[in-house]
């Protein structure tokens, strides 16, 4: 089986141990005996490249800008902020209210006009925070608050 055709990712290797052939992930280092069916991925796609998710932003005083199309000056504290995501986010764990529906009322972010749709993104696009909570969620879970230096979110992975 010298012309041997493997799957993407890996390598045939010779064990100087034992004299016999084994077979190497090219991308984790890991090896293994018997000849490999499928290809190896890559060790950054333990998730996808990229994500697309809607969020709910609820600014507080100390966010990064505290204004928004909905309030010129938002005055409310980190904490009402907070109470207030978790509130939406029960209405739409419920069913009594959709989360385009909450985002487009109430949240301070200028996506609000798209029920919250940020459209697809990468990894580094996003603050760190934001950014691993959405590449954490599974397409259709919504998230727990996440805090940012925008504001308190909710985020629902759409794709």
């Amino acid at each position: 089986m010298a012309d041997e055709q493997l799957p993407a990712g890996w390598e045939k290797r010779l064990s100087r141990s034992t004299g016999q052939h084994y077979y190497l992930n090219i991308y984790t280092k890991e090896s293994q005996w018997d000849a490999p069916d499928k290809p190896a991925e890559p060790v950054s796609s333990s998730g996808p490249e990229q994500v697309q998710c809607s969020h709910l932003l609820v600014k507080h005083k100390d966010s990064r800008r505290p204004s928004s199309w909905r309030e010129e000056n938002i005055t409310r504290s980190k904490d009402e902020a907070l109470d207030l995501v978790k509130s939406h986010r029960d209405q739409i764990a419920s069913g009594k209210a959709s989360f385009a529906e909450l985002a487009a009322k109430y949240s301070d972010c200028s996506s609000a006009k798209r029920g919250g749709d940020l459209g697809p993104f990468g990894k580094g696009a996003m603050q760190k925070p934001f950014e691993e909570a959405a590449f954490a969620l599974k397409v259709g879970e919504l998230s727990d608050p996440v805090f940012t230096d925008s504001g308190v979110h909710i985020i629902l992975r759409t794709v």
